[in-house]
């Protein structure tokens, strides 16, 4: 199965490849990624590189989306990451951004959510989406609120510690 990449107006969404471990690396150790996500002790770019291999790549194989690469078009450079993740103890499948310092704040975030939102609806067959974030985590919640999301209630994962707001799109019953 070939995984293609999403183009938006100032973006491409390029599924990740082991070759991305550089930027992964960088991406997961930043400030809020420690803070808002969590250490995934992921040192080097070796270990950049099995992190891709083993956490990311093997939801590619098995669903056909996953963790994709944000690139902005006019210099190729890489500024985040936009994902659909299968994840235990969650209803439905999560979107999650997470874009490096110099990159917030200028509207990536979005573009890019929206893209994979439209794609995971019409080409990945989702009908409904959803999305955490740490209740400390307001620049999170502002984007999906601006996304449509809707929040529900109060979660905590089986690997986890911490208590998540839960987010709906769209704000269905089922």
């Amino acid at each position: 199965m070939e995984i293609h990449s999403i183009s938006t107006e100032r973006l491409i969404l390029k599924p990740v490849q082991k070759e991305d471990a550089p930027f992964i690396l960088e991406l997961l150790n930043t400030p809020k990624w420690l803070l808002y996500i969590g250490d995934r002790n992921v040192h080097t770019t070796e270990e950049a590189g099995q992190y891709i291999s083993e956490k990311m790549l093997p939801q590619f194989e098995r669903l056909g989306f996953g963790n994709y690469v944000v690139i902005r078009k006019q210099d190729n450079i890489p500024v985040g990451t936009c994902g659909l993740y299968d994840r235990e103890g969650l209803d439905g499948v999560d979107l999650g951004f997470a874009f490096l310092p110099e990159y917030e704040n200028q509207g990536f975030g979005f573009e890019a959510a929206t893209a994979l939102k439209e794609k995971a609806m019409t080409e990945f067959g989702l009908s409904k989406l959803v999305a955490i974030t740490l209740i400390e985590n307001t620049n999170s919640q502002r984007l999906l609120y601006k996304l449509g999301f809707v929040r529900k209630e109060t979660v905590r994962l089986p690997s986890s510690e911490n208590d998540f707001y839960l987010f709906v799109f769209p704000d269905v019953q089922v």
